[in-house]
């Protein structure tokens, strides 16, 4: 295909080089490819395209990321466009092409200016590219009038110049501001200084927590223990196959080992049930007044 290679340093010489369709030759390639999925058309109209496609890229380097990555980017938004082209409709495929372009790139810039996703919709893309271009001329305007604009009037400002709410622009603007810091990054420029991370609040338990937790579960297992003494072997049978096992017997099965009915196994069950929970108020009732 007609990106194989996009990394050679001579790939965008050699876009450039590349022929110049007149209407017919484009409308007769793009027909082929509709038509018939001939490649070697595809491989025409994306080849005479392409140098639409480094050129829009270029407009983007100020973003920060790699050329060849927009370029590669620029010819997927290519391709789909040559995918997606009827040209049936009368347009230029190289009028068509722009918008798959522009998306392609945008959504590459997007996805990786932050870790912090920065926005997927419409209104959200278009405060993106343009918010600083917007803010730059609404700043221009202000002085050639005279006034001076404080930060919350120029949010403002913006927001209804792009079309988008007020805390979205609040949003941008504190995504815009900076790129991502490593949280192992130090403190200070002293080499043994604490890492940001070290600034984390941990929200695990802490040691305290930890030895309530402990404590609590063991008491917990004693009177569990209790409770269970109360009761006959076949009453502590059901609740350990129906309450202890990772995959509890049905009634029904129990009731066949036992050689019981299922409704009897229920009554057991909860007879069994009764017995555990008034052992278990008793021994609360106990800690409580010991506490008290």
């Amino acid at each position: 295909m007609a990106l194989d290679g996009y990394n050679d340093n001579g790939f965008s010489r050699r876009a450039m080089k590349a022929e110049l369709l007149d209407a017919e030759t484009e409308l007769r390639l793009a027909y082929a490819w509709r038509d018939q999925r001939d490649e070697q058309a595809l491989h025409r109209l994306i080849t005479a395209y392409m140098r639409l496609a480094i050129s829009m890229a270029s407009k983007f380097r100020r973003y920060g990321a790699p050329m060849n990555d927009l370029i590669q980017e620029a010819g997927l938004g290519l391709m789909k466009a040559a995918d997606k082209f009827d040209p049936d409709r009368g347009v230029r495929f190289s009028t068509y092409a722009v918008w798959w372009i522009k998306a392609s790139i945008q959504d590459y810039v997007m996805r990786n200016w932050s870790m912090v996703r920065t926005g997927s919709t419409s209104s959200q893309k278009s405060l993106f590219f343009n918010m600083r271009r917007v803010q730059a001329r609404l700043e221009r305007e202000a002085l050639a009038r005279g006034e001076s604009l404080d930060g919350h009037q120029l949010r403002q400002m913006i927001a209804t110049e792009v079309g988008v709410p007020l805390h979205d622009v609040e949003m941008m603007e504190g995504r815009l501001s900076g790129s991502d810091y490593s949280l192992n990054a130090t403190q200070s420029s002293e080499e043994e200084g604490r890492e940001w991370i070290d600034a984390l609040e941990d929200d695990g338990l802490q040691a305290a927590e930890m030895v309530q937790q402990s404590h609590d579960s063991a008491r917990l297992r004693e009177w569990l223990l209790t409770a269970m003494s109360a009761l006959n072997d076949r009453e502590r049978f059901i609740v350990r196959e129906r309450k202890l096992r990772e995959e509890p017997r049905t009634l029904e099965s129990l009731g066949d080992e036992l050689g019981l009915s299922k409704e009897r196994v229920r009554q057991l069950e909860a007879a069994a049930f009764g017995k555990m929970r008034k052992s278990l108020e008793a021994q609360s009732r106990e800690v409580h007044n010991f506490l008290v």
